[in-house]
């Protein structure tokens, strides 16, 4: 009897997991029903629920093989199907092949990284990913129809959106360092300015909750591409 609670704690970071998958089909529904503002938060939504699988299962010390397996294609749907419908039948659609294409490649594309980040996980640097995470790359889409569909931007503007989600699709099969984020120095050296900076960031998500996430992914998306910009000329020279 007393082994019973211990084994359903298992249970837990898998109910996390599946929340992932079913905000992920609700999306799709949501995007299928023409209703695209909640199609994209419910993403978003999927972006919590996956961070906080991997946490509890690392606190109650119940992380499995099974669950790193149910994790990967509950990012497939989440941040792979899911996003990629959004994409097309928000102006996808308007393109015909076009839009078949871009939204084909990010999902095909976020496969490769999910099967690749599993294949490198345990030699790959612990403080940066290899390539736009999908969940990043979801979001980042999610928050880019939110901004056009609250200003109106697709009617006119529709293809920019094609062509960034594009350059995401192919940002994620890269070879670009993204920072991961998971060995921040909490000492108490840098814990004043952590503070600072979190707090300006709450400011201003408080304050314009789509521009202020939307500046956060972008800036994060280009750090990366900047970044390998600048290195690329001193690796050239090493060579």
């Amino acid at each position: 009897m007393r082994k019973t609670p211990t084994k359903l704690i298992y249970i837990l970071p898998n109910l996390f997991t599946a929340a992932s998958i079913f905000s992920g089909v609700f999306s799709i529904i949501s995007a299928v029903n023409g209703n695209f503002e909640k199609a994209a938060w419910l993403i978003m939504l999927s972006l919590i629920f996956d961070g906080l699988d991997g946490r509890v299962a690392r606190l109650t010390n119940t992380c499995s093989k099974f669950g790193v397996e149910f994790d990967s294609l509950a990012d497939m749907v989440a941040f792979g199907v899911a996003p990629a419908f959004l994409i097309y039948m928000f102006v996808g659609f308007e393109f015909g092949r076009f839009g078949i294409v871009t939204s084909a490649l990010f999902v095909i594309f976020g496969a490769i990284r999910l099967a690749r980040f599993n294949v490198m996980t345990s030699s790959s640097e612990p403080s940066v990913f290899i390539g736009v995470p999908i969940p990043t790359a979801a979001v980042f889409v999610s928050l880019l129809v939110l901004l056009f569909n609250k200003y109106n931007f697709h009617i006119d503007y529709g293809i920019i959106i094609m062509f960034l989600a594009i350059l995401v699709s192919i940002l994620m099969i890269s070879n670009i360092r993204y920072p991961s984020f998971k060995k921040i120095d909490f000492t108490p050296k840098h814990a004043m300015k952590f503070f600072i900076t979190i707090l300006l960031i709450l400011f201003l998500i408080f304050m314009y909750p789509i521009e202020g996430f939307s500046f956060i992914f972008i800036v994060y998306i280009l750090y990366g591409i900047i970044r390998a910009m600048i290195l690329l000329p001193k690796r050239v020279i090493k060579k």
